[in-house]
């Protein structure tokens, strides 16, 4: 019901004021569309998509950064929907992971993909390929923690460059989307003839960073736990280490352990149903054709439909109606 969806949220989310606007929003710019459900319909059809993870389909990139939530839940449609990926073995590029990023959400910055690529190829050679696990815990470290991140790699640089780093500045929500490749591109001939810094400077900085930022950070613990590990530590060898810690991932709470990432059975029927569905429809001479009538299904998949239609979305999207991933508990 709508009151049980609104008192998960409020008991679970701080942000369910943001989800209260963002619903009379939608409303007000698709009236004719939603009051043929009924109002309150709607809104407990809405309230249930958050709940389950499926509102952040095909929205904008700021709305799906715009909480912890919309995080994770991007981080678990982006894990699902392409897992066959990592199941195949296929390794592919910055652009090709770009694209399949894209089908989720139409405007994700090329810069927030470069940035994980970064993290697995120590930001050298670019142009390699990545499998799909390794981008993927790349990715979630590098989304989930964008902000704390951005301030760290500031602090590495003024550290390279002799500065004090308790001279740095948390980054505003406007100069976070620039940050990243700003700083990357400008020291980056800079930064390949360093060996890194001290791991002890820079984890009082970071510790300093946690005492005065506000932003989501991963636990001091496993921070302090990968400075440890070298006498040298370049800001992507940190990044790389955190991205592989377990207790991070646990944190985050979205995906499993990187033995268990592959592995759902109930997914793979689920597969398995629509691509054999697909291989005996009219027309169909080749199991290729079922990659083909999937993504149609994607491209045909309006993005303002998600809230009605939000069971046929899971479908497409998780292979299964299931709201939850056993693997994910």
């Amino acid at each position: 019901s709508l009151c049980d969806c609104v008192f998960v949220l409020l008991t679970a989310d701080s942000s369910v004021l943001f989800y209260l606007t963002d619903a009379v929003t939608q409303l007000l710019e698709h009236k004719e569309e939603y009051t043929q459900f009924g109002v309150i319909r709607y809104f407990a059809e809405y309230f249930s998509s958050v709940k389950n993870s499926n509102h952040i389909l095909f929205r904008e990139y700021n709305y799906i950064r715009a909480t912890p939530h919309n995080r994770v839940s991007f981080i678990r449609v982006f894990w699902r929907c392409y897992r066959q990926i990592g199941k195949s073995g296929d390794l592919l590029s910055v652009l090709e992971y770009r694209s399949l990023l894209q089908l989720l959400c139409p405007d994700f910055p090329v810069e927030m993909v470069q940035s994980a690529a970064r993290i697995v190829l120590m930001d050298d050679a670019m142009d390699c390929l990545m499998s799909f696990p390794d981008f993927l815990y790349a990715f979630q470290l590098q989304f989930y923690y964008q902000e704390f991140l951005d301030s760290v790699l500031v602090i590495y640089h003024n550290l390279l460059s002799g500065k004090s780093p308790n001279t740095v500045i948390v980054p505003t929500s406007s100069s976070i989307e620039q940050l990243p490749s700003a700083v990357v591109e400008e020291n980056h001939k800079e930064q390949q003839q360093q060996d890194g810094v001290e791991p002890s400077t820079l984890a009082q900085s970071i510790d300093a960073l946690c005492d005065r930022s506000k932003c989501s950070h991963p636990p001091r613990s496993c921070m302090r736990e990968a400075l440890e590990q070298t006498d040298k530590v370049s800001y992507y060898s940190f990044l790389m280490s955190l991205a592989k810690h377990e207790t991070i991932n646990q944190t985050i709470g979205v995906l499993p352990s990187k033995a268990d990432l592959l592995i759902d059975p109930e997914m793979d029927q689920e597969l398995d149903k629509i691509i054999a569905q697909i291989s005996v429809s009219p027309g169909s001479n080749s199991s290729g054709s079922a990659v083909v009538g999937l993504k149609e299904v994607q491209k045909k998949a309006s993005p303002r439909r998600n809230i009605h239609h939000r069971r046929k979305m899971e479908v497409e999207s998780d292979g299964s109606t299931e709201e939850t991933d056993s693997s994910e508990n």
